[in-house]
């Protein structure tokens, strides 16, 4: 999709998120406490990122401790004077959020996501 076809698809609140990498507010977010079974996908282009499964209670946003395999890739971030791994849709992109090395078990890790950038389906 073109830069053209994201701003159409999406508000200025999403563009603003999954193409420009900016960040909802702290607590913000409609998938916080969301605890329903079903999947999380990438709100731009629809592809699976997340099983609820993985999802835990653990910040202002939501939280998993992995992702569906092949769905995300990881970036060096090293903005505001921050060393991060920005999470970014593996098919379009688009950023979700930042993983970090202080997720529970078995991975370890906590992928940190702006619900603005997801879509849940229920199972």
């Amino acid at each position: 999709m073109s830069s053209e076809d994201f701003e159409n698809k999406l508000s200025e609140e999403e563009y603003n998120v999954l193409r420009e990498k900016g960040t909802e507010p702290p607590g913000s977010g409609d998938y916080i406490d969301k605890d329903e079974e079903g999947v999380y996908r990438c709100k731009a282009c629809g592809q699976k990122l997340f099983d609820s499964e993985t999802k835990f209670s653990s910040s202002q946003w939501p939280s998993f401790y992995d992702a569906l395999e092949g769905s995300v890739k990881f970036i060096e971030d090293r903005s505001h004077g921050m060393d991060r791994t920005e999470v970014v849709c593996s098919s379009c992109e688009s950023h979700l959020g930042h993983v970090f090395d202080d997720g529970p078990k078995p991975t370890g890790k906590r992928y940190c996501i702006n619900s603005i950038a997801l879509n849940f389906e229920e199972e």
